[in-house]
């Protein structure tokens, strides 16, 4: 597995693009009791907190060895997860929203979100459609993951079918992560190579850095990471869609995992 050779350090700011995350409220709970996780939107790791509505998402369960349970709520639940399973191991908890739609009326702000997001390409390739720099429409869809350690926290991520995924190839409560936290991304089950891969990490003083890197030729990339840190991992897929003003032009799936590295 390689490591990826180059980092860029971002000067986070208000053109990034806002993150989709599930921030658990511990990362680390003793068997048997309630998973507790917030989902967020917002950006560097600061975001409003979502409540459990059944409407907006396609998935919601917590995964742990063979066995996946739904997750159940009330309706406005705040945390969203607040559901406690049986046994111990490694949870992942796996969320996807339905499909939401927003419109660019200014085009530097595409630009800014294209060029964040390693797709400058789109930005040609709208104008070379016959598409107008005054309204963009784009579609977009959230598929994200986190790790939480139950008991004694042991076992391992795998992939569940998302169109867009991280994977974790290792467990970062139970595993030596001294070399780095190894991940691969999966687009429609295949590893992705050379694409872009965010690093968000937050330390226990609330200072967050991002980093950026790029995946290698099995779609790999190995993150390194810092004990008592909560991370986020984020990938994008941007892909044209037969729309024009007035309905979508493209589409973004955005895939994301977080967890946290005990100290």
């Amino acid at each position: 597995m390689k490591a990826i050779i180059a980092a860029l350090v971002l000067a986070a700011g208000p053109l990034a693009a806002h993150e989709f995350w599930i921030e658990p409220l511990a990362g680390q709970v003793a068997a048997d009791s309630p998973l507790m996780a917030d989902i967020r939107v917002g950006e560097d790791l600061e975001g409003a907190r979502y409540a459990y509505i059944p409407r907006n998402f396609r998935r919601f369960e917590i995964a742990m060895g063979d066995q996946i349970t739904p997750v159940e709520g009330r309706l406005g639940d705040k945390p969203a997860l607040n559901m406690a399973v049986s046994g111990e191991g490694l949870a992942t908890v796996i969320h996807v929203t339905r499909d939401y739609e927003l419109t660019y009326t200014d085009w530097e702000k595409f630009e800014n979100f294209t060029n964040h997001k390693d797709f400058a390409w789109a930005q040609q390739g709208h104008l070379d459609r016959g598409l107008s720099k005054d309204r963009v429409m784009e579609r977009y869809i959230r598929y994200g993951k986190s790790l939480i350690a139950v008991g004694d926290g042991q076992g391992a991520d795998r992939a569940f079918g998302l169109e867009v995924e991280i994977v974790a190839q290792a467990n970062p409560y139970t595993d030596d992560l001294s070399a780095g936290f190894p991940v691969q991304v999966l687009y429609m089950g295949q590893p992705q190579a050379d694409w872009q891969v965010e690093l968000l990490g937050r330390a226990p003083d609330g200072t967050v850095k991002v980093t950026q890197y790029r995946t290698d030729a099995d779609g790999r990339a190995v993150l390194p990471v810092e004990k008592g840190h909560f991370y986020l991992v984020d990938h994008v897929v941007l892909r044209e869609l037969e729309g024009d003003e007035n309905s979508p032009a493209w589409e973004s799936l955005w895939a994301s995992l977080t967890f946290e590295v005990p100290k």
